[in-house]
């Protein structure tokens, strides 16, 4: 059995999921993303009192490492990397953007042949997004675009794309493109649960001392926003 807290403080609605064996137990979510700090170590001790559960009896914490908020980031990997380090229990690590990817995969129809593009906003005209096809194998890394009306110009020649995520009304005011397609995708912990117990199987985790999120704009880019 592998019981896993999973952590995504990234974007502007943070979630918590307790899970055993990659199925959801518990899910908690706040939308105050000033106040991600502050509710997240009492939501946990409370889903963990809940469900009959210490912190002890974890096997693992599953953490968003980004990209999305300078500061959500740097909330969710500081108390998952304490967490492990003092349980002396692993960390699983999983792209942001993937796990919306995963969600979308899960929810939308018939897209075999489309390609996925989350979109996190990233304030002004600038969103994180990367490219995935159907099955997360990713195409384009993660990377902070400015948007304009040539973005993903090449892609959209020979691909459908579905675009979701905060920053995609930015991008659906530029484009009349018929290859891009603009969709509601829900996505939380409960998503990142499901891929943070397939790295657990197969052993894939990060090093705690050396882990970091993956900012993608360096800390000067976020205070001139």
């Amino acid at each position: 059995m592998a019981l896993i807290l999973n952590i995504d403080t990234a974007t502007e609605i943070a979630s918590i999921c307790l899970s055993k064996d990659g199925k959801q137990l518990a899910l908690s979510q706040n939308s105050e993303q000033k106040d991600h700090a502050a509710w997240l170590h009492v939501a946990i001790d409370e889903m963990m009192k809940l469900q009959g559960f210490k912190m002890k009896d974890l096997n693992a914490v599953a953490v968003t490492d980004g990209p999305g908020s300078y500061t959500g980031l740097r909330v969710g990997m500081s108390a998952a990397k304490g967490f492990c380090y003092a349980l002396q229990i692993p960390l699983i690590t999983e792209s942001s953007l993937k796990v919306m990817a995963f969600a979308a995969s899960l929810q939308l129809k018939n897209i075999n042949e489309s390609l996925l593009c989350p979109m996190i906003d990233a304030r002004r005209m600038e969103v994180f997004t990367s490219l995935f096809k159907h099955d997360l194998t990713e195409i384009m890394p993660a990377t902070a675009m400015i948007l304009d009306e040539n973005s993903f110009s090449s892609p959209l020649q020979s691909n459908k794309i579905y675009f979701f995520g905060s920053g995609r009304a930015k991008w659906e005011k530029l484009t009349d493109t018929e290859n891009a397609f603009f969709v509601d995708v829900n996505y939380n912990s409960g998503d990142l649960a499901v891929l943070a117990h397939q790295k657990f199987e197969t052993s894939q985790f990060t090093d705690i001392i050396y882990s970091q999120p993956a900012y993608i704009k360096d800390f000067h880019s976020y205070t001139k926003k």
